[in-house]
């Protein structure tokens, strides 16, 4: 991974330091409430419905053992929930609607113990540290080279990626280089502090688009073109919310030294023409549409005068570009390749005579990696009573160990709210089973139904419409079967808790978006989106599939759609169809009777079993 240089080390302290003046002169009076809010927000201190929240930036996804330790010491002694204010307002919004749980199960039970969350954009987020202690939090950060900085505000976020950037299988090049590229050019630009609204970019050197791109204010491909030169194909105006928009491509091939020149001129355009009149018609994917070619004249126009007038002044060297590569370090493993492929092999059909679950761990959890000696290895964070993407300061130093052990003291944070270990060699995938399975992270769902994204939601959220936790682990209890999750295949389901679709509910193949009605908590049920993955084909926003159905509807609906999946699919190539497959071939009309159908067989549960 990245190895921070000197500058690097005495930048984010610096930047800690400043932040501990700011609060210190706002707990004096010094500063007033409007003069610190959009200071402690450029370091990533947001203040949700119960309490702070904090965001810390993880540059394209890669962490040390050492930062997840410190994650880990946050967790632990900063983020302490007030349990007592936390109940009280569940209680009362448990008559918005009924969620039905199981008595007895609860999301996010420990709350004692503090927890952290992975997002969806490869941050990790903190719900419960008082800002008062913000300052310690940001120092402690800085001890291993993290901090907050522009993880929020109208300004160009946390740059995103692959999680298995620089080892996939199917890689053209190592975006981490470029992504790091975009990483310092983008911080602190001061021409690009307070533009009309967020803006998001990610990239990806592989085939498959594991960084959903195409839903990204800027997306960037790696690609080689027919003289086998290396650049970039890029998108631009990608996003959810209200106006889900599918990024259009503006170049089919942008030479990879002119990255940082071309970016400056898309981000130039769009802050000189974005709107700022109206906050949801602010983002860049609002300009793209309603401009068309126009923004993309307007984006050449300034490209060529960044080139000819100004200099083109961040062209990216060949020299420069060896420098930064070099800066990721792989590890020196070594593993006898002919003793590995044996082993590998005696593995494999050892789980499949003896060890099922190993077997389908191995199937769904276990990835090819460049070196044929070295394997992928995700940490499955979906389980049952606990939040998609919730991390215990216990499971992250768990994490951590298990880095240290099988993965070089290295892991990577996924979009689909994960971690992966990058760096296994293929004997040690047993013994790395058997600790992942003890401290149950060993679950074999990845890609199927219970791996689901979902947003923290009304529990959380002071801008969600409904809760997205409750209804995730309802969904969660009902599908606990491997049997049955292995026979549905592969399906991504997404669960947002409103409009602004930070659970992208727009992409899932199954999408819940959560709505206000009278005043109560009711659903959306969308179906046929993708992220651009290769299962799920081209990038596609879902369909809704009627009204919207209540907490206690949206398991049976779920049921009734995946039920007319079974009666539906196919066997093609010896193999069952996928359920998007199916969906596209058959058309939505089965699937949405089914799910207006159910609305009538659904029960409420008794109030008073309800545990949230």
């Amino acid at each position: 991974m990245y190895q921070y240089t000197e500058f690097d080390r005495q930048f984010v302290k610096a930047r800690a330091s400043q932040y501990r003046d700011q609060l210190t002169r706002w707990q004096a009076g010094q500063l007033a409430e409007d003069e610190f809010r959009p200071l402690r927000l450029q370091n990533g201190w947001y203040v949700q419905r119960y309490a702070p929240m904090l965001r810390v930036a993880v540059p394209y996804g890669e962490l040390s053992s050492a930062q997840l330790r410190v994650l880990a010491t946050i967790a632990r002694e900063y983020d302490q929930p007030n349990a007592a204010l936390f109940n009280g307002a569940q209680a009362a919004q448990d008559k918005l609607g009924a969620i039905p749980l199981k008595s007895g199960q609860s999301v996010r039970s420990k709350l004692s113990s503090g927890y952290a969350h992975f997002t969806t954009r490869q941050n990790m987020q903190y719900n419960w540290i008082p800002l008062d202690k913000s300052a310690d939090v940001m120092d402690l950060l800085a001890s291993v080279n993290m901090h907050g900085i522009q993880t929020s505000g109208n300004c160009i976020r946390n740059i995103t990626s692959d999680e298995r950037a620089g080892i996939a299988a199917d890689e053209i090049a190592d975006p981490r280089p470029f992504a790091e590229f975009m990483r310092q050019w983008s911080t602190l630009h001061p021409e690009f502090a307070f533009l009309p609204r967020k803006f998001k970019i990610a990239v990806t050197g592989a085939l498959e688009d594991r960084a959903a791109t195409a839903w990204h204010d800027v997306g960037l491909h790696l690609i080689r073109n027919t003289d086998d030169e290396l650049g970039f194909k890029v998108l631009v105006g990608g996003g959810m919310g209200r106006t889900p928009i599918i990024a259009t491509t503006i170049r089919e091939f942008l030479p990879w030294m002119q990255l940082l020149n071309y970016l400056e001129a898309i981000v130039r355009a769009y802050n000189r023409f974005g709107r700022r009149d109206n906050i949801y018609k602010a983002r860049i994917k609002i300009l793209v549409k309603a401009e068309g070619q126009n923004f993309i004249d307007q984006v050449e126009a300034e490209y060529r005068d960044i080139l000819e007038l100004d200099g083109a002044p961040h062209t990216i060297t060949q020299a420069e570009l060896d420098r930064v590569s070099a800066s990721f370090v792989a590890p020196k493993l070594t593993c006898n390749r002919s003793d590995a492929e044996t082993k590998i092999a005696n593995v494999l059909r050892a789980a499949a005579e003896d060890d099922v679950e190993f077997s389908r761990w191995l199937q769904q959890n276990v990835a090819p990696h460049k070196n044929p000696d070295l394997r992928i290895v995700t940490l499955s964070f979906k389980r049952l009573g606990q939040a998609p993407g919730d991390a215990t300061a216990d499971q992250l130093d768990i994490a951590a160990n298990l880095a240290d052990q099988f993965s070089a003291g290295e892991v990577r944070v996924t979009h689909d709210q994960n971690v992966v270990l990058p760096w296994v060699r293929c004997d040690q995938l047993p013994g790395l089973w058997k600790a992942a399975r003890k401290a149950g992270f060993a679950r074999p769902n990845i890609r199927l139904l219970t791996d689901m994204i979902a947003c923290p939601g009304g529990d959380f959220c002071s801008l969600a419409n409904a809760r997205s936790l409750p209804l995730a682990e309802a969904i969660t209890q009902r599908y606990q079967d491997l049997d049955e999750l292995h026979d549905l295949g592969e399906i991504d389901l997404h669960i947002s808790g409103c409009i602004n679709s930070c659970g992208h509910h727009h992409s899932g193949h199954i999408g819940i978006l959560g709505v206000d009605k009278d005043g109560k908590e009711w659903y959306q049920i969308t179906l046929g989106g993708s992220d651009g993955s290769t299962l799920s084909g081209a990038p596609a926003t879902g369909k809704v599939v009627g009204p919207s159905f209540s907490a206690a509807e949206v398991p049976e609906v779920i049921e009734a759609v995946l039920n007319t999946y079974r009666d539906q699919r196919v066997m093609v190539n010896d193999k069952q169809e996928t359920f998007i497959a199916t969906l596209r071939r058959v058309g939505a009309e089965p699937f949405k009777a089914a799910a207006n159908a159910a609305r009538f067989s659904a029960t409420v549960p008794d109030q008073a079993t309800q545990t949230v």
